[in-house]
């Protein structure tokens, strides 16, 4: 190049020609351009702008070997796909054309007319029966008329082109390949002939075979699917491909040999179409009339030979068939587009299915109405079990329920379900998985691979660890398992039987359980458990519209009252958050939203006004307090009644157990005839004065002014403040009891002493309340969530209970970190299998054990033998220790049978029936009424499962259960806590009552009672409803020698009670409601026709008990002597140890709870405790009821607080724990 333009240069004089002069000035101007300055060289030299010379850039074209003309008749051809597909429509057509054609041929021919080659003598031959020489001409020459045959020359040429055309295409070096290829053979044989005829005319009269063209276009049609499904996209379609070979198989057939018969009976019976169409579909249904057959034996060779393809090819065919169903089967085929866009579906993606946590999800999911018309789509990466696919055959479910085979990481297979037009995904984890957080990480993937591929689809995600949580942040609701799982645990260390009320809270129930049940107990226990949490619109609502404008307690307290609804929480319009208890400070307001617990929502409740007024005047005839003034249904009566009109008894009130009917009555006073205590009313505006949490059921105050050493010594040393060091990401800050210095590592352990303090065991340090102790495999992040419920600021410093971590392994230097700064919070390496270790870590001063799954035990060989271990611990620590409250975390729900197995107890096996019985009616509580289960003794995670399937309908329901478990706290919003019911306030009498001294004493919400009932049962194995009950006392019937000490002693002057956590009263005369149920039972038992025992039968039983008591009274001595023993063994005192022989009344009502007195007590002795959610207003009060309530954030309206309010509670009433009651300074 520098040459050429060098030439350029000097070969340029003024006499050129044009051309060249003005070449010249081009390039003349060009050299006088002035060079850019050195800094802009070197600019462009640093950022790689140098310009080139235009001359140097070479124009590079790609994909040269695609333009010659071979390559675009390929890509034409065969390559493209929408380009091929036409092609190949267009074959289709030309086969089904000349097989058309064909039939016309036929059915113009007629034989009779002679038979000849064109242009040559027509002869006609007449078939003789009798001979056996077979006339040739009529199967050589057939008639064709002149257009027909010119169509058919035309169509030949083009298919004759076209496969020449595409043998070029496709060569790649072995033309022979190409030429014995069956289609090629066939192509040839109906093409080359009808050419021929072009140049020789006598042969256009030739017999051609072009019903073989049927041949060719079933495989045309193969073709033209396959690049059809390609076009679309569609890669599921071996089914579809598979049964519509197996059709053209069937069709090519019956049609070959139809054509074939008819054909070769030329020279016989000259057969029509007909004819020979109805001949095949004879034989080959192997029916066979012989009325029509076969003549000469070419057609009959022709029938063989079909017979013997069909016996061939049909077998394979179906052979495929067969295995790609089954195939289909297994992965569970597609769910179609139009059915995806034309109905509403989920997606269901799990790991592994098991049936449980199947039944669990659909019985869950379909409860709800609206969701009937929904189906469900399973995407699972395993194969379908055995019991799964007998579940999904059952009628209900098979329409409803689609399992599909697959990845949710593929986008095949996500598209297979249809998840970009699904309603919710539902990602579940497997948590009986070894390596749960190798079980989290493929939930991460999954999540991540469901919103890359539709991103629009709602998420609900179940997470195992805390820790793995923040990775799903983006998903619309997320349940962290090992989160609810321990607050709910260390929630009913404090308040009893929180994992049943929130069970039964987030479990659809219509409350039908146990309603056919003759005991009492289970069918009101039964009909609460039907209350679920609802919504509605404030402004919208029948039950609180009318308290617009008032305070929410005030709207709460004649909900409750008027509707026996409980408003529990509101949202604001303006806000995302939810208030559990905002207070009586917060105006309700139209646009707010209320959450209630009820047994239905308003929407689907009738309000009956005229029934209640029409029962109002027949229960008041003959009562001249309420015969005059007014004439006001019964909800206006109790509202404008006020404190007197919460003694009257509902409209709708059940027959009295004595047989009386349903009236209004006052209840009658007390036993010297004073007059109740008063209950302030409640307001409609809170007053100026603060609402702080006190006794509410006493008018008598307790002066707390001088507080006690060790609230003082607290008082010093903790402070309140947010945890510094969170284990992990993501969790909610808290604000807690906190140590104002930070405790080395050496001082949490428990066992170990240090150079700090030399402590070696829980008595040496001196605790004031009893321990709470933690069994659990390891310290993983989940146990934070343990500690911080029971440190929130809330708790009062005196009532704070030392907590022991008993840790199979060690725990690492960041959980360390994390508890550090908590105030008594010990670990210690051991298990609970190890009688040492129980010792050690203070069991004898501990008030509760709970008990965690082992995450290496979680899994097992065996179906539902995981628990095996943990239960047989358990059973072995509750005959060692018996006044010891044990909460017991099992993997399989149905495994909790087991915690109180009986085999001869007779009331456990009718319970077993009770519970077989609600399964088959299709309840989803079957298990509730198990004895363990009632009691808060036992919880199994699994059983919050429904709590990430309800909250598809209602998306509040996770936030407010994490709420209620204080896992989040929101500011102004309440917590849950518990309060426990004595015998002085019992002049309350009823719930309704207590609702209304709650909520103007304190503005404190009650939502449920934890009752524990006295029972006597009948001894011989009947079923449940044979079975007789009576509430009595059981200490009647004990030994007199164990009877000196009271049943339950009622906690002293200092709120403390060592005497366990159900105390009972000791004289039924006490207490009138119990001595009036039992003469109800004696009643019930003479109106049956029970049995009669006499005296001396019963005082036989009694002494063979005795006898029975005496001799197993050796059995606990033994175990007394072997805990000591070991005691003495290891240096630790004994005198904490109480003999088991020496059981309180409380500590066997401990005991009892969980059924464990075979041995302590004869099998005719039993309590039961249950959970009450929204009980009627009218439901009596019983001595040791437990109320749950919602109680507004001390910190809301602290600064409007008096400090005169600080203390002015008193102790008649324990809260947030049985012996003792919450009670908030700030």
């Amino acid at each position: 190049m520098p040459q050429a333009a060098l030439c350029r240069a000097e070969d340029s004089p003024g006499d050129k020609l044009p051309n060249a002069a003005a070449s010249f000035k081009m390039s003349d101007l060009d050299s006088e351009v002035l060079p850019l300055p050195p800094r802009y060289r070197f600019r462009d030299l640093l950022l790689g702008d140098q310009p080139f010379p235009s001359d140097d850039r070479v124009q590079v074209e790609f994909y040269v070997n695609e333009n010659t003309f071979k390559e675009r008749l390929k890509l034409f051809f065969i390559k493209n796909q929408r380009s091929s597909l036409r092609i190949r429509l267009f074959n289709f057509s030309l086969k089904l054309l000349t097989c058309l054609l064909y039939i016309v041929r036929v059915l113009l021919d007629n034989p009779a007319r002679g038979i000849g080659c064109w242009g040559c003598t027509k002869h006609n031959y007449t078939f003789n029966g009798s001979s056996s020489e077979i006339n040739w001409a009529p199967i050589l020459w057939v008639e064709r008329k002149l257009t027909l045959w010119v169509i058919q020359v035309i169509v030949a040429t083009i298919s004759f082109l076209e496969t020449m055309l595409l043998i070029y295409l496709s060569y790649k070096g072995n033309i022979w390949e190409q030429i014995f290829r069956v289609s090629f053979v066939l192509e040839m044989i109906n093409t080359l002939p009808f050419i021929i005829t072009v140049f020789w005319a006598p042969l256009r009269n030739l017999f051609i075979p072009v019903f073989l063209n049927c041949w060719l276009a079933k495989h045309a049609l193969e073709n033209m699917i396959n690049d059809f499904h390609r076009a679309i996209l569609r890669t599921q379609s071996a089914m579809f491909n598979q049964v519509l070979i197996l059709f053209c198989t069937l069709l090519c057939l019956v049609f070959t040999g139809t054509c074939g018969i008819q054909h070769l009976e030329r020279a016989g019976e000259n057969l029509d179409l007909l004819t020979s169409f109805y001949f095949c579909i004879v034989t080959f249904s192997t029916v066979g009339y012989g009325d029509v057959t076969p003549k000469i034996w070419p057609s009959q060779l022709l029938v063989v030979i079909m017979i013997c393809v069909a016996l061939v090819v049909l077998p394979l065919q179906f052979e495929e068939l067969v295995y790609l169903w089954m195939e289909r089967q297994k992965s569970g085929g597609n769910y179609s587009r139009h059915r995806a866009q034309t109905e509403k579906h989920v997606v269901l993606c799990v790991s592994s299915l098991k049936i449980d946590l199947l039944m669990d999800f659909l019985n869950e999911f379909y409860a709800h109405p609206r969701l009937q018309d929904y189906y469900v789509v399973i995407l699972c990466p395993t194969e379908m079990d055995v019991q799964v696919r007998r579940v999904l055959q059952i009628p209900l479910w098979s329409q409803r329920v689609i399992y599909l085979q697959g990845s949710a990481l593929k986008d095949q297979d996500l598209m297979r379900a249809k998840m970009d037009n699904g309603e919710a995904c539902f990602i579940l984890s497997s948590r009986n998985e070894v390596d749960r957080t190798a079980a989290d990480h493929q939930t991460i993937l999954r999540a991540w691979a469901v919103k890359d591929f539709a991103p629009n689809c709602p998420l609900y995600v179940q997470i195992l660890k805390p820790e793995n949580k923040f990775h799903v942040k983006f998903a619309d609701h997320v349940v962290c398992e090992e989160e609810c799982k321990y607050a709910m645990l260390a929630l009913n260390c404090v308040c009893p039987a929180t994992s049943t009320l929130i069970t039964l809270l987030v479990h659809t129930s219509r409350g039908q359980e146990g309603q056919e049940s003759p005991e009492q107990w289970q069918r009101m226990y039964g009909r609460c458990s039907g209350n679920e949490v609802y919504h509605i619109r404030m402004g919208d609502s029948k039950f609180f519209r009318e308290y617009q404008g008032k305070s929410f307690t005030y709207a709460a307290f004649h909900g409750h009252k008027k509707y026996g609804v409980c408003l529990i929480g509101l949202k604001r319009e303006d806000s995302k958050s939810i208030l559990l208890n905002p207070g009586p400070r917060h105006i309700l307001a139209a646009s707010d939203t209320c959450f209630y617990i009820n047994i239905t929502k308003e929407e689907n409740s009738a309000f009956i006004f005229k029934q209640e007024e029409r029962q109002q005047q027949r229960g008041l005839a003959g009562q001249a307090l309420y015969q005059g003034p007014s004439r006001l249904p019964v909800h206006s009566i109790i509202a404008s009644m006020g404190t007197v009109a919460m003694d009257l008894q509902s409209a709708e009130c059940r027959p009295a157990q004595g047989g009386c009917g349903a009236k209004l009555t006052l209840p009658a006073e007390n036993g010297s005839g004073s007059r109740r205590p008063s209950i302030a009313p409640v307001l409609e505006l809170a007053d100026s004065s603060a609402l702080l949490p006190c006794d509410l059921l006493s008018d008598q105050s307790e002066d707390e002014a001088m507080p006690s050493e060790d609230e003082g010594l607290s008082a010093v040393e903790y402070v309140k403040g947010y945890p510094p060091n969170s284990p992990y990401i993501g969790s909610s800050p808290t604000l807690c009891h906190l140590l104002p210095v930070k405790a080395p590592f050496c001082c949490l352990r428990l066992d170990k002493g240090c150079k700090h303090n030399s402590y070696e065991d829980a008595k040496a340090y001196g605790f004031k309340n009893k321990l709470i102790i933690v069994s659990a495999e390891t310290a993983g992040n989940g146990l934070y969530n343990f500690i911080v419920p029971l440190r929130a600021y809330y708790r009062p410093r005196r009532e704070l209970n030392p907590i022991v971590l008993l840790l199979d392994n060690r725990p690492d230097h960041h959980f360390l970190e994390a508890i550090c700064c908590f105030p008594m919070v010990y670990y210690m390496e051991g298990s609970v299998d190890n009688l040492d270790s129980l010792l050690q870590c203070g069991i004898i001063y501990a008030d509760n054990l709970v008990v965690v799954d082992k995450e290496s035990t979680m899994s097992a060989e065996e179906d539902y033998m995981a628990d095996a271990k943990t239960i047989v611990n358990v059973q072995t620590m509750f005959r060692l220790f018996p006044s010891l409250s044990i909460t017991t975390e099992l993997t399989h729900p149905s495994n909790m049978r087991f915690m109180q197995f009986r085999a001869k107890d007779s009331y456990s096996l009718a319970l077993s029936k009770l519970e077989k019985r609600e399964r088959e009616n299709g309840s989803n509580l079957a298990f509730m009424f198990r004895l363990p289960f009632a009691a808060g003794r036992v919880f199994s995670i699994s059983m919050l499962d429904t709590l990430l399937y309800q909250s598809f309908v209602k998306d509040y329901m996770i936030t407010i259960t994490r709420l209620l478990l204080g896992l989040d706290t929101t500011p102004g919003s309440g917590y849950l806590c518990a309060m426990k019911v004595s015998e002085d306030d019992l002049w309350i009498r009823t719930y309704g009552r207590l609702f209304q001294k709650l909520c103007s004493s304190s503005a404190e919400i009650p939502i449920g009672i934890y009752r524990t009932e006295c029972h006597v049962f009948s001894s011989e194995p009947q079923d449940l409803r044979a079975q007789s009950q009576v509430s009595v006392n059981v200490e009647e019937r004990e030994d007199p020698q164990r009877a000196t000490g009271p049943w339950g002693a009622r906690p002293g002057p200092g709120g403390g009670s060592t005497q366990g956590r159900h105390p009972s009263s000791s004289d039924p005369a006490e207490h009138p409601l119990l001595r009036r149920k039992s003469l109800q039972w004696a009643q019930k038992l003479s109106r049956k026709g029970s049995r009669p025992r006499g005296k001396a039968p019963v005082a036989a039983e009694w002494g063979s008990q005795q006898r029975g008591s005496l001799c197993r009274h050796s059995e606990r001595q033994e175990l007394s002597e072997l805990v000591k023993n070991r005691m003495k063994h290891l240096g630790l005192p004994t005198t904490g140890y109480e003999d088991v022989a020496n059981l309180t009344a409380s500590d066997v009502m401990n005991r009892v709870n969980l059924g464990y007195l075979q041995d302590e007590m004869n099998d005719q002795q039993n309590t039961l405790s249950y959970v009450l959610i929204n009980p009627p207003p009218d439901t009596r009060l019983e001595p040791n009821d437990i109320v749950y309530l919602i109680r507004s954030d001390p910190l809301a309206h602290m600064a409007s607080s008096s400090p005169s309010h600080k203390s002015s509670c008193s102790n008649k009433l324990s809260s947030c724990n049985p012996e003792t009651r919450d009670e908030t300074q700030l």
